[in-house]
């Protein structure tokens, strides 16, 4: 398709005229339309559009300077949109499609929200949830501004001449931005990054706010031991903008070493994976992919043969994100040795099989699930990866989860639209399935909500949260399958809540540690709460009383410890290793905060 023309906008547009400024409704779907064959100049004479159908092209930006002043339907749904900044050009919007746009992530809707205050409906729903998102966290940001600056009064104010203000270019520049050439901001791999200008801090103990019953076990003391901004463009310490997603610890797999933990965690966000020892706050290794966006991080050990013919255990990290690629890295060495074009839209999640090593998950904006056996690689470090299930969802998967009493049977995953299950033996015939079962939580508003956060916390009780405003939910598998019958949606048998931030954002992921009965859980605010349910666990039977209250809540060092640029930060992710000895929290401005028990 070539530029557009005068007469094909009439030909398609409605009601027929022979002028342009009379159409009120245009379809240009399905015309393999790019960026530039949109011409501002032609589409400015559409002066009374009201409905513009841009659905099914290639488009990978809408220019900033069509005109539309009357637009109020917009559908951009599957095309390559990489940005929505340039919406806010149709202040007159009220509904918008983007469904099929691999690059547009999550965050996105909630920027929509903000930039075009009339927008009713979002991808054929109700935008009025996501607005009032966006209203509470514009609250939240006002408070902090007006805290902030009460403070600074009260010290006697703080000068802060415009010449040395540092610039935080927006994503859209920063994207703009020619790169550095190859090594010339190269460091060492295993040189501690710095705060800005010192990117790494090691602070005196915080103590956490124990706020548990008198009778809850003793809180478990933890003290913050790295701050680490090592995910930023170009190694810039200005660089917090880049969004940190995904972590997990490295697998302790050393053979006769009885309560063996491991001290090497993978984190990624931006276009980078780093690998870092929480001990020293070294970046071992730093795996970069331009173009990329991390989202996801998963470990599995492999069993391999050496060409002498030894075997040995191999650490390999598979990492994936918005294109749709899952990386398979030779941490040790540092090199991607295998990629999976597992899905044409963005991975939203990875998670390997804990009893099959070679098993992994994929989770996709496509809605849905694929099982891969990524096979052992060979002498040349080569993967071969065959796909085995396809799994259908009615809504995007955040979250995966192998049920823990029989991972090999079914697979939890926490959805845009709620908890759901698979069969997902191998030994059954089909090789592209739906959800077997719907799990639903009480009251009609919360039966389909997004589910955002899931965990096992043993072999039976799983911590969900997403569905109950300010708690966190411990429900049991085997009670709630066992009254399943034949039905396909099964209100799940909740035996305890957890007190947790009464906020209105969402994908705060949890996660737990079984051999510790640990549940763990940031906020907006920054801060980790920290959950010791034991005591809930052997409670027979378990009484529905009120939320229990955090055993203690971790709360981020003052601003000084971490300059005045980071004042506030939400902490989107946090992850413990088996033993509770480290903990490792992401924060959406760009900061690795790792905890160390003593």
């Amino acid at each position: 398709m070539g530029p557009l023309s005068a007469r094909l906008l009439m030909q398609r547009g409605r009601p027929k005229s022979d002028r342009l400024g009379k159409i009120r409704s245009l379809d240009l779907s399905g015309l393999k339309l790019l960026s530039e064959h949109l011409d501002p100049k032609l589409l400015s004479r559409l002066t009374q559009l009201q409905e513009l159908d841009l659905s099914n092209n290639q488009l990978e930006t809408l220019p900033a300077n069509l005109g539309l002043s009357h637009l109020r339907i917009l559908r951009c749904a599957n095309n390559q949109l990489g940005d929505v900044t340039t919406l806010c050009q149709f202040p007159q919007l009220e509904e918008l499609s983007l469904e099929g746009n691999p690059f547009l992530t999550v965050s996105d809707n909630l920027k929509v929200s903000f930039l075009l205050p009339k927008l009713r409906k979002v991808n054929g729903k109700d935008a009025s949830s996501t607005s009032s998102q966006v209203e509470s966290l514009n609250r939240e940001l006002t408070s902090r501004v007006r805290m902030i600056s009460e403070e600074l009064v009260a010290s006697g104010g703080i000068q802060v001449h415009e010449a040395d203000r540092p610039e935080r270019p927006s994503k859209a520049t920063a994207a703009q931005e020619p790169r550095a050439k190859p090594g010339a901001l190269k460091r060492p791999d295993d040189v501690p990054l710095n705060l800005s200008p010192n990117k790494r801090v090691c602070t005196a103990p915080v103590e956490g706010s124990p706020v548990g019953s008198d009778d809850s076990q003793p809180a478990p003391k933890l003290e913050p031991l790295h701050f680490l901004q090592c995910h930023s463009k170009n190694n810039s310490p200005r660089d917090l903008e880049t969004q940190l997603w995904a972590c997990a610890f490295e697998p302790a797999w050393e053979e006769g070493h009885v309560g063996a933990t491991s001290q090497t965690v993978a984190t990624c966000g931006g276009e980078a994976v780093c690998v870092i020892d929480c001990q020293t706050g070294i970046v071992l290794h730093k795996y970069k992919a331009p173009g990329e966006e991390f989202f996801s991080v998963a470990w599995t050990a492999l069993m391999v043969v050496t060409q002498a013919g030894h075997k040995k255990r191999w650490s390999v990290l598979a990492a994936a994100g918005l294109r749709g690629l899952v990386r398979l890295l030779h941490v040790r060495a540092g090199f991607c040795c295998g990629v999976i074009r597992a899905h044409k839209k963005a991975i939203a999640t990875l998670c390997f099989s804990p009893t099959h090593e070679t098993h992994l998950f994929t989770a996709s904006y496509d809605k849905r699930i694929i099982l891969w056996d990524i096979g052992v690689p060979n002498h040349d470090y080569e993967f071969q990866a065959s796909q085995l299930l396809t799994l259908d969802t009615t809504s995007i998967p955040l979250r995966l989860c192998p049920v823990a009493s029989c991972p090999d049977a079914y697979l939890l995953a926490g959805c845009e639209g709620g908890c759901c299950c698979w069969d997902v033996r191998l030994d059954q015939p089909q090789k592209r399935r739906v959800c077997d079962v719907e799990f639903v939580f009480e009251g009609s508003e919360a039966s389909r909500r997004r589910v955002d956060g899931l965990a096992f916390v043993n072999d039976d009780v799983v911590a969900s949260k997403g569905n109950g405003l300010g708690t966190i939910c411990l429900w049991s598998w085997s009670q709630t399958w066992l009254g399943r019958g034949s039905q396909s949606t099964v209100a799940v048998v909740v035996l305890a809540r957890l007190q947790w931030s009464h906020t209105e954002l969402a994908y705060f992921s949890l996660s737990a540690c079984p051999d510790e009965g640990i549940v763990l859980c940031g906020d907006e605010e920054g801060n980790v709460w920290v959950y010791d349910i034991k005591r809930i666990l052997t409670q027979q039977p378990l009484p529905l009383a009120a939320p229990q209250a955090p055993t203690q809540i971790l709360k981020w060092p003052q601003p000084r410890a971490l300059g005045q640029a980071v004042t506030k930060t939400m902490v989107n992710t946090v992850v413990a290793n088996p033993t509770f000895t480290y903990l490792t929290a992401l924060t959406d401005s760009n900061i690795v905060a790792i905890w160390r028990k003593h």
